[in-house]
Order: structure tokens, then C-alpha cells, then sequence
């Protein structure tokens, strides 16, 4: 059985030592909803993080 994620949306916003909070909440509450949700620092500019949202 192979698993296809798919992604939704993606957005870059101002990078905050809590961030991943928020992520892991998400993830936590609506992963019965086939949703997950991925933070990521961007790597052309460390001030900024780059979020995704999938569809699994």
C-alpha cells in the first residue's frame, strides 16, 4: 500500500521560536482529518519559515 501526500499550500511567514508549537498542535488535532503540517527554515533567508500544509 503506497501513501501519497499531497500538498496543499505552502506559505512563507516571519520565523518565531514558537512556531513549531502551532505546527505540532495542528498535527496533533486534525491528523483524523488526513491533514499534516510541516515548518521549515527557508534557505535562502533565516528570518523567514516556510509552512505546508499536506494532505496525506
Amino acid at each position: 500500500m503506497e501513501s501519497k501526500i499531497e500538498v496543499l499550500s505552502t506559505v512563507k511567514v516571519e520565523y518565531t521560536s514558537d512556531l513549531y508549537k502551532v505546527v505540532d498542535a495542528l498535527n496533533r488535532t486534525l491528523k483524523r482529518e488526513n491533514l499534516m503540517f510541516g515548518l521549515a527554515l527557508d534557505q535562502q533567508d533565516s528570518s523567514k519559515a516556510v509552512f505546508t500544509i499536506y494532505r496525506t
